[in-house]
């Protein structure tokens, strides 16, 4: 999808000018370093909906300036230096050529692998030995920007293909032993919304600068913002024109900037505080270092420098650290401002003369070498947890209510849902996916996936004959075509059921509960799965957290759930039941897998008992693991019994590790297999 104009009741917008968005300073920084080095590796923005994260993205494209491209080639090859393998090509020297506006391409979410890289008419291929080949979106980008929103619904696979060909400047499609191969060198740029879940770390870690966005608690900038909004609704062409002089400044500025680029130079001493910085905050690998040095050398031809200083490797640090200081799914990005200075401090050369007790001269720290807000240990991640061991007391003595933390998560064993099925690509169930291993051959009329060669052949051969070919080659038909039937794994939707009532509420036993849950989030988060939080104390069971996709928020539900009172089973299996119906109609592909965590016990109401057994009936068919919490010498044996009669798997709390189970984790996988 190129570009994508906006429109209001009909009516096609102009673009929201770039310098009409109010704030977001950093922000705007690294998108125009981006930019102005497209080799930093483009920008992932993070942020509440409703920021403009969007609105400035898609204004940029007006800033970048144009590009010359050969007259006919699809995938814009520069006519003073074309891709030699480029499939149009080969381009000859003196080739007609015109200039054309940078493009902003728009990649969606659901969008096909063969839509992003391309395709290869196999019919052709066969019939007529040629090479048909349909550029995607890579292709459309090319010299230009994509951009992707809402990046982390992205399936992983298409976000590992637009990192791999933002770092290499190619993108290479290969179908069936047929390959083509293109230039594609393009600024990557992602939005997302942290609350709808996170990017893995590996993928974090691919993305060149990172920049948290929110909404603006100034009212008077709150104020701007919607006054410039409406402005532009009701006049967009003259609100555009108001800003048209500042847009063209700034565009100026950034050619400039590019032009200065590759005069920029990176001294040694430049060097050196980039991995002083960079060793100081533990980030693995050298990426980035490689990406703090390319934008601070972008910050400097910004700022019309022609040597790295200390200020351009501040802001770069700034931009291109926070993300890559993360070492599990539930740390928050970000990085101390008092550990970057003292990092580029301890990275100067010893002062000539007398030491003094602090740095003269030097570069100010956070709000003018003041103290820190909140400081803690110097390199910490955050202020510690309230509470002795991280657990918080409660804030009435009276109230039976307390929280207790969770101690360090562990690798726990993984539980799979029965069958196959055909859900959204994962990694926890077996499931026929598009890609996976191949275990058979569907007829042309599913055609689903991507052809199958040798069945093909074998389907077109025995006609060949019949309709006189007599020559070299196949004539292939749609009616021989064959596709993959292939099998994989798919993520699910694992609803924890938690049982928070007063026969849960001692402190080692409720730590050891939270533990695990919070393990096997983990486990659910490196699984690509859907996952939502089902809590019951007292007298009624509580929809923690609606299914979704950020198991940073199921972490946080838990880390903050209050324990006491008496257990109300029946309603929190009720509750559960509930969430999975409502859930099959809201996403019928996903198949859920329940996790109930209790001790057996029902003890709120009358006839306890008898309707927890009768609301167990209600998840017959669902695959349940009932966590087993009870604990002590003498046990009544109520959670083992609870799984029988919901035909679930038992397994006690202290065999959820998979180091504990190392023997059956090992014949869960070959029967699995």
């Amino acid at each position: 999808m190129i570009g994508r104009t906006p429109t209001h009741e009909g009516v096609l917008l102009k673009p929201y000018p770039f310098t009409a968005v109010v704030g977001m300073p950093d922000l705007r920084l690294a998108l125009v370093l981006s930019s102005i080095s497209p080799a930093v590796g483009g920008v992932l923005v993070r942020g509440e909906k409703g920021t403009a994260k969007s609105t400035m993205v898609r204004a940029l494209a007006g800033l970048l300036p144009g590009v010359d491209v050969v007259d006919g080639c699809r995938f814009s090859c520069d006519p003073a230096s074309p891709d030699p393998a480029c499939p149009d090509g080969p381009h000859a020297e003196g080739v007609p050529a015109h200039r054309r506006p940078a493009r902003l391409v728009e990649l969606p979410v659901g969008a096909a692998e063969d839509r992003v890289v391309g395709s290869l008419n196999l019919e052709k291929a066969l019939s007529e030995g040629v090479t048909d080949y349909q550029p995607g979106l890579l292709a459309a980008a090319h010299r230009g920007l994509l951009y992707v929103d809402e990046v982390n619904l992205l399936h992983d696979h298409l976000v590992d293909t637009l990192l791999d060909a933002a770092a290499m400047g190619r993108a290479t499609v290969e179908r069936e032993g047929v390959s083509v191969s293109h230039a594609a060198r393009f600024v990557l740029i992602g939005t997302m919304n942290p609350e709808e879940g996170e990017l893995r770390p590996q993928l974090l870690d691919r993305f060149g600068l990172t920049v948290e966005v929110s909404s603006s608690r100034d009212p008077e900038q709150r104020v701007e913002v919607v006054r410039r909004r409406l402005a532009y609704e009701a006049d967009p062409d003259g609100f555009a024109e108001g800003y048209a002089s500042a847009d063209a400044a700034l565009a100026a500025e950034i050619e400039a900037a590019q032009r200065l680029l590759p005069s920029v130079k990176l001294p040694d001493e430049a060097l050196r505080q980039i991995a002083e910085v960079c060793a100081s905050f533990e980030v693995d690998g050298m990426r980035a270092d490689i990406v703090t040095a390319r934008t601070a050398v972008a910050h400097a031809a910004w700022a019309g420098r022609s040597e790295v200083t200390t200020e351009d490797i501040r802001v770069a640090a700034r931009l291109a650290l926070p993300h890559r200081r993360r070492r599990n799914p539930f740390d928050a990005p970000g990085i101390s401002e008092e550990q970057l200075e003292q990092a580029l401090e301890d990275a100067q050369p010893p002062p000539e003369g007398p030491d003094d007790d602090g740095p003269s001269g030097g570069s100010p720290g956070p709000d003018d070498g003041g103290p820190m807000p909140d400081g803690g240990p110097s390199g910490s991640d955050g202020a510690p947890p309230p509470g002795d061991n991280g657990e918080t007391p409660p804030g009435n003595g009276s109230s039976p209510q307390k929280t207790v933390g969770a101690g360090d998560t562990f690798r726990a064993r993984v539980f799979r849902v029965k069958g196959t099925g055909e859900g959204e690509r994962g990694r926890r169930s077996r499931a026929i996916t598009d890609t996976g291993r191949t275990i058979g051959v569907q007829p042309p009329s599913v055609r689903d996936g991507r052809p199958h060669l040798v069945a093909t052949i074998r389907a077109a051969a025995p006609h060949q004959q019949a309709r006189g070919r007599s020559g070299a080659g196949l004539e292939v038909r749609s009616a021989d075509l064959r596709f993959a039937l292939r099998e994989g794994r798919e993520g699910n939707l694992v609803l924890f059921c938690v049982d928070a009532s007063g026969s849960m509420g001692a402190r080692a036993r409720m730590r050891e509960v939270k533990t695990a849950v919070l393990s096997l989030l983990l486990d659910a988060y490196q699984r690509r799965d859907k996952v939502g939080l089902v809590t019951f104390r007292g007298a009624e069971a509580e929809l923690a957290l609606p299914p979704t996709i950020s198991v940073e928020a199921a972490a946080a539900r838990l880390d903050g759930l209050p324990t006491g009172g008496r257990t109300p089973l029946a309603e929190g299996l009720l509750e559960a039941a509930r969430v999975l119906r409502v859930e099959a109609i809201r996403d019928p592909r996903r198949r859920p897998l329940l996790v109930l965590v209790t001790d057996g016990r029902a003890t709120s109401g009358s006839d306890a008992v008898a309707r927890a057994k009768a609301a167990a009936g209600l998840l017959t068919g669902v695959t349940t693991i009932v966590m087993d919490c009870e604990t002590g010498r003498m046990r009544l044996g109520l959670a083992a019994e609870l799984a029988g009669h919901l035909g679930a798997e038992h397994v006690p709390l202290s065999e959820v590790a998979a180091e504990s189970l190392a023997t059956a984790v090992r014949e869960r996988t070959g029967r699995a297999a």
